[in-house]
């Protein structure tokens, strides 16, 4: 530990700090989540800070550790969007000018919010590299002090408090696992839960898409690149200090698909009622795609922010339902005369289904001139009872095709 660039007294300084000026989150055990994962999870709800991400976390450690010139010449970051608003509102606080430097796919949520707090927004470029590029040309030309989003000491220390608090109140955990997007967080919780507990696991989770930190560590070369859900970890470059940490104390790093992130973001509003952004729910995803990996553990999760757009979410949660056949949409064959509407709706009423919309197809897709294709949007129970809808037409002697959302 004494070789590595953080050590858990700097976790512990940060700790102090930071006493009263950020939320003190809380970590619970879920009942139901344990259930399905076969182990014993506890969520840390990180999405609970005021700017609903752990960033506030590093930022404020980095902040407070200014000199009264650095402060008055002003701070400049790089960000996808939650170290933005948290370098932004706590800039804002400690009376600290800052410029934003955000990809141009920032989430709208973010970017607005990230100017609420008072700082200056400049969007450019369409990766975090290129950003980055533009955030390192303006604090050369501005003389601005460069807070990065994870490849700083101050950045690292001040995010391992969350394992610090996980482990306060969860001293049980066997297990840590936090998203990976610079390797800022799972470096910082590293150092602080080996430090507190030496055989504990940490383990880290990227996307398929961006999985650099995988990548590394196992001596493969860096692919990373393309749409993800998790734009928050959608990181091409791993900071040498967390890669360094990572190295040593990291029990391994798990790549996870788009469909389960998306899952999970489900999950926790189901199951915890709490929003998770994409990177915030990576680590539930985990344990979705990996059971075997563990069953039987006693797991912490960091559920790390809350900042997704709410027409993403809109989206994510009707794909959910859609995925799980809660809705499904049915085609219908029909003779095309008066009263067979009425019919299919009475059927699908009778069986429990609730028609969301229905359309018909007189002109497309090979229908006879005396025949409709009826599609009708159905809000149901589950897959089984998309089959007794099915059965239940078929009885009245309708030919019924199941288009979307319970095949398979």
């Amino acid at each position: 530990m004494s070789t590595l660039p953080v050590t858990l007294a700097d976790v512990q300084a940060a700790a102090a700090r930071l006493k009263g000026a950020v939320v003190r989150t809380p970590c619970l055990r879920s009942e139901t989540l344990s259930h399905i994962a076969k182990a014993d999870v506890w969520i840390k709800f990180e999405n609970l800070q005021f700017t609903a991400s752990f960033k506030d976390r590093g930022a404020l450690n980095t902040l407070l550790q200014l000199t009264d010139a650095e402060r008055r010449r002003g701070v400049i970051a790089m960000s996808a969007g939650n170290h933005a608003q948290g370098v932004a509102y706590h800039a804002g606080r400690l009376g600290i000018p800052a410029t934003i430097v955000m990809p141009s796919f920032t989430p709208n949520t973010k970017v607005t919010h990230t100017r609420g707090h008072g700082a200056r927004v400049v969007l450019h470029g369409d990766t975090l590299a290129e950003a980055g590029a533009e955030a390192h040309r303006l604090a050369a030309a501005e003389q601005l002090v460069f807070v990065h989003p994870y490849d700083d000491p101050r950045i690292i220390a001040g995010q391992g408090t969350i394992a610090l608090e996980m482990l306060q109140d969860a001293p049980e955990l066997d297990t840590l696992v936090a998203p990976v997007g610079g390797g800022g967080m799972i470096a910082g919780c590293a150092i602080a839960a080996h430090g507190l507990k030496s055989d504990i696991k940490v383990i880290g989770v990227e996307t398929t898409a961006f999985s650099a930190m995988r990548q590394l560590l196992a001596g493969e070369p860096v692919t990373a690149g393309g749409d993800t859900i998790a734009e928050g970890i959608a990181v091409r470059d791993i900071g040498k200090l967390p890669l360094a940490i990572a190295r040593s104390l990291l029990d391994r790093v798990l790549s996870v698909e788009e469909v389960a992130v998306e899952r999970a973001i489900s999950l926790f509003i189901e199951v915890e009622k709490t929003v998770a952004e994409g990177a915030g729910a990576a680590g539930l995803a985990a344990l979705l795609v990996y059971p075997e990996i563990f069953r039987g553990r006693k797991v912490g999760l960091v559920l790390s922010g809350g900042n997704i757009d709410t027409r993403l979410l809109a989206s994510v949660l009707l794909r959910g339902l859609v995925r799980d056949g809660r809705i499904v949409r049915l085609r219908v064959m029909i003779n095309d005369l008066p009263g067979q509407l009425s019919r299919v709706a009475g059927r699908i009423g009778e069986a429990g289904g609730n028609i969301v919309e229905v359309q018909h197809q007189r002109l497309f897709g090979g229908v006879v001139a005396k025949r409709a294709g009826l599609d009708v949007t159905v809000e149901t129970r589950d897959r089984l009872h998309v089959r007794e809808l099915v059965k239940a037409l078929e009885g009245d002697g309708f030919i019924v095709r199941v288009l979307e959302g319970a095949e398979g």
